[in-house]
């Protein structure tokens, strides 16, 4: 416990100490923002600030910080050293630039974003991989949540009949003015998930497991350690507790209702940390479950369901169930409204009328109905979709790096704060889709050959564009 509770005072730490750092590199101001320069009663309008960071932070929350951390854990307790490193040098880092950026430029999307700073080229790609990724996260959030209300209610209420209810709710919350939906549900349900947190946290301080501590050692406590390397593979698995490409994309839909620029910190940075405090309380109980149970368990749900029902009691239990599914659904809605935005941006359509809105829509669920019918076959299916998102979710995540570090560079900025967790996730994603079986499946040593190449390419490719970067500086 001794380790889990320095993690856990180092998060709330580096809120105060390197998220105000951050915000003086940036340097928000108070110029108009776009809820107030842009209002359309529709995406553009302003809420408070508290009101906003429980959106974000539901938002972001989905399944990452709960599932992942519950599969992260374990790999053993350096599972919470990326949650601490990860959430502060570059999760919240990256969510918080992104927000900004989106907010100073009239609340682009993210795709625009990249764009501005990597080119053209780079943006038409993302308009198209986070559009899939948006879809992805949409139909891979329905599945466990259906599950999960299938068994709190009566059985003719079966998971089908919740998945056909999840996606009206998803219609919805896509097609009306984010005020009428997600403004007024959103901050509940958030509730509901950091009561969730904030109940596990007390359980664990009452029942003082013994949880392993940093000197004894960071060996892969993993049943299938020679298959699954800490490296890539826990960093990708954690996920939304460290890090998330996905998180970037929420964080536009936030910035078009900010009324100024100096709520960032709290809104972004704030609930990066937030959600990697849950995240380290889940990864600390499930090492709990493991010590108990042993390994073999691998359904998330099953473990949360157990440690819920075993710490909080019936009613607890069921309170935090339901923190469980509001945030994968939560998560889920406001990725198709993303997708939404982020097409309408591409195409140069005005989301005012409901029937622009409309012909966004209608072929965007027409594709995730297909990965969810896909998906629901087996559960060879889910898993399948699940792994690639889990991958593309991180992929993005390096490119918003990647873009974030070009305007320090252009900005004259320290661009070292980004440059290093984008070279780090660089890493990552390069050697998981060598190594992962649902990659190429190539042997180890060739991977981590594939991955160190692609981060030689990546510092010299930067460093040659940073000289000629000084070069056109002197000569104008």
């Amino acid at each position: 416990m001794i380790t889990f509770t320095l993690c856990l005072l180092a998060l709330i730490a580096g809120y105060f100490t390197y998220g105000r750092l951050m915000e003086r590199v940036f340097g928000p101001d108070d110029r108009k923002t776009p809820a107030l320069t842009k209002a359309d009663g529709v995406d553009y309008i302003p809420l408070p600030t508290w009101k906003i960071f429980m959106i974000q932070f539901l938002n972001i929350a989905g399944l990452g910080p709960i599932f992942g951390a519950i599969m992260g854990a374990k790999f053993g307790s350096s599972s919470y050293l990326w949650i601490v490193l990860g959430s502060i040098f570059a999760g919240a880092v990256h969510d918080y630039f992104a927000g900004m950026l989106s907010l100073r430029h009239g609340g682009e999307s993210l795709p625009e974003i990249i764009g501005r700073y990597l080119g053209l080229t780079t943006k038409q790609i993302m308009r198209g991989f986070t559009v899939l990724l948006m879809i992805l996260v949409g139909s891979v959030f329905v599945a466990g949540p259906a599950g999960l209300l299938a068994k709190l209610t009566p059985e003719s209420l079966d998971a089908t009949f919740w998945i056909v209810v999840v996606f009206l709710y998803y219609i919805l919350a896509t097609l009306l003015p984010v005020d009428k939906i997600i403004g007024k549900i959103y901050p509940l349900f958030a509730v509901a998930l950091l009561f969730m947190a904030v109940g596990i946290l007390v359980m664990l301080y009452v029942n003082h497991p013994a949880l392993p501590e940093l000197w004894d050692g960071l060996q892969n406590t993993n049943p299938d350690a020679s298959e699954l390397p800490i490296f890539p593979i826990m960093f990708v698995s954690i996920a939304c507790g460290a890090i998330s490409g996905f998180h970037a994309t929420q964080s536009p839909l936030m910035a078009r209702c900010m009324t100024s620029e100096r709520h960032g910190r709290p809104v972004f940075y704030g609930a990066m940390i937030t959600e990697g405090i849950v995240a380290l309380i889940w990864a600390a109980a499930a090492t709990y479950f493991f010590h108990e149970n042993g390994m073999e368990e691998n359904n998330a749900s099953v473990i949360v369901d157990a440690i819920t029902k075993d710490w909080l009691g019936a009613v607890g239990g069921v309170l935090a169930i339901l923190g469980v599914i509001a945030a994968p659904i939560t998560s889920g809605d406001t990725a198709f409204r993303s997708a939404r935005l982020i097409v309408a941006d591409f195409l140069g359509l005005e989301q005012k009328s409901m029937r622009r809105r409309l012909y966004i829509c209608i072929p965007m669920f027409a594709v995730a109905i297909g990965l969810l019918l896909y998906s629901l076959r087996d559960a060879d299916g889910f898993n399948m979709i699940w792994r690639y998102f889990a991958w593309a979710n991180q992929t993005l995540a390096v490119f918003t790096l990647w873009a974030i570090t070009v305007y320090l560079v252009v900005a004259k900025k320290p661009y070292w704060i980004t440059l290093i967790p984008a070279l780090f996730m660089t890493s990552v994603c390069s050697t998981y889709i060598c190594i992962a079986p649902e990659g190429l499946g190539l042997s180890h040593i060739v991977s981590y050959c594939i991955g160190i190449g692609c981060v030689v390419v990546a510092i010299a490719w930067f460093f040659i564009w940073l000289g000629k970067q000084k070069i056109r500086k002197l000569s104008e």
